[in-house]
C-alpha cells in the first residue's frame, strides 16, 4: 500500500509535537494501531523543513498536523527558529514520503 497513507488510515493525530498516531489498514483488510517519529525524518534548516534531516521539534513551536486538499493529503505546520532565533511559519506536505506498508508506517528516503 505505497504512496499517500491517508486513503488506508483513520484516526490521524500529532502527539507529542512529533508522533503520528493513526490506524492503518493491512492488506487483508485489518485495522492496526501505527505510530512514527516525524522527528527521526524531519530537521529544521534556517526556519524551514528540511526532508532526510532530524530534530525539527527541538526548535519548534505551534506544531499541528491536519489533513486538507482536494487530494486529500496531512500537512505538517509549526513555526520553526531560523539561525538568527526569529520563528518563521513552515508547511510540510507528509503526503509525498509517508505510507502505508501494510499497517506500518513507512518513510521514504530521496534517492
Amino acid at each position: 500500500m505505497a504512496g499517500n497513507f491517508f486513503a488506508t488510515s483513520q484516526n490521524i493525530r500529532l502527539e507529542d509535537g512529533h508522533y503520528i498516531r493513526a490506524s492503518l489498514q493491512k492488506v487483508d483488510g485489518e485495522w492496526v494501531d501505527a505510530e512514527i517519529n516525524l522527528n527521526d525524518h524531519i530537521g529544521n534548516e534556517n526556519g524551514r523543513f528540511a526532508w532526510d534531516s532530524s530534530g525539527f521539534a527541538d526548535s519548534a513551536e505551534d506544531i499541528r498536523c491536519s489533513v486538507e486538499g482536494d487530494g486529500p493529503v496531512c500537512v505538517l505546520r509549526a513555526r520553526l527558529r531560523n539561525e538568527d532565533g526569529e520563528l518563521q511559519d513552515s508547511d510540510l506536505n507528509l503526503s509525498e514520503r509517508m505510507a502505508n506498508n501494510d499497517g506500518s508506517f513507512y518513510w521514504m528516503n530521496s534517492l
